[in-house]
């Protein structure tokens, strides 16, 4: 597809650096990777990401997802996930936009939309916050003027909020129509499991009450616990753990804290169960962890991640 080879170039040349870089369009990252990387920990804000070379896997709870040139990402609440390169070198390095999603964009599109018909996958979408979908040679060819806009700054304001438009029009109407329209009308179980994860994202330090969470969501336990996992994959405890585990691994690494000050810090009250519950989950003490990737490249990318 021509649209994802002059993406590639056009990312190539504003990015001629490893890393994750901001762009003067907002909500636009431009990220290059030159080596494939080890499994990277972080909570995935909503956006779309559309690699125009190489590839990546991506796991969440346990449920793997790999994408490339042909597929494209889209992550609609917060979540937390593993990710790594799997394809790249120096001669063809990973290369990815991220467009970090825009509710209120989607909402206002939607209204434009009423009698528009729905997906070609109504009845199997699923209500997962992280989705693939194919990188449609329109999705490609906007992807990468919006990118091209780089080359004349003085464009930006003016034409960067039409091709935001773009994109996301390009999501309304796409694959996946009806899973992007539920996110987009912040209607129904889908709105009360997203005010649910906003609290918990915002006090994961604090003590959790999955009844009075529930409550003030205007949910029943049960019904929490299932359309929760059914958007996260996870439970809302085994959110905020995840929540909490990685803050307490960025307080380390970033020498902010040490072992025990960071597992108070995120709401641990015992520093044995946090080493556990650490240990659990990444497979190495606080303290070997943050050694082990202080002393990695991989620990320069997952600092960069948690900028």
């Amino acid at each position: 597809m021509q649209a994802i080879r002059d993406l590639a170039d056009l990312i190539a040349r504003h990015a001629p650096d490893e890393g994750m870089h901001r762009s003067q369009v907002p909500g636009m990252w431009l990220i290059r990777s030159d080596r494939t990387t080890e499994p990277l920990h972080v909570v995935h804000a909503p956006a779309v990401c559309i690699i125009a070379q190489g590839a990546k896997l991506v796991s969440l709870a346990g449920s793997d997802f790999h994408y490339d040139p042909a597929k494209f990402l889209v992550v609609s609440v917060d979540l937390p996930v593993t990710g790594c390169v799997t394809q790249a070198s120096e001669e063809e390095p990973y290369l990815c936009l991220r467009v970090d999603l825009d509710p209120h964009m989607l909402a206002a599109l939607d209204l434009e939309l009423p009698g528009r018909p729905t997906s070609r996958a109504r009845g199997t979408a699923s209500s997962r916050g992280l989705f693939l979908s194919e990188t449609t040679p329109g999705l490609a060819d906007v992807a990468a003027r919006l990118v091209r806009l780089l080359e004349n700054p003085d464009d930006i304001p003016v034409l960067a909020p039409l091709l935001l438009k773009e994109l996301h029009y390009r999501l309304l109407t796409g694959e996946h129509a009806d899973v992007v329209r539920h996110i987009a009308r912040g209607e129904g179980r889908m709105a009360q499991v997203t005010r649910a994860i906003c609290w918990i994202k915002d006090n994961f330090n604090r003590p959790l009450s999955v009844e009075r969470l529930a409550g003030d969501v205007g949910m029943s336990s049960s019904t929490l616990h299932e359309h929760f996992k059914s958007v996260t994959s996870m439970s809302p405890l085994q959110y905020q753990k995840q929540l909490r585990l990685q803050e307490a691994r960025r307080l380390m690494l970033t020498g902010a804290k040490d072992a025990a000050r960071a597992g108070h810090a995120v709401g641990y009250e015992s520093s044995s169960q946090f080493s556990r519950e650490y240990a659990r989950f990444f497979g190495l003490s606080p303290g070997r962890d943050s050694t082990r990737l202080r002393q990695s490249q991989g620990g320069a990318s997952l600092l960069q991640a948690m900028r």
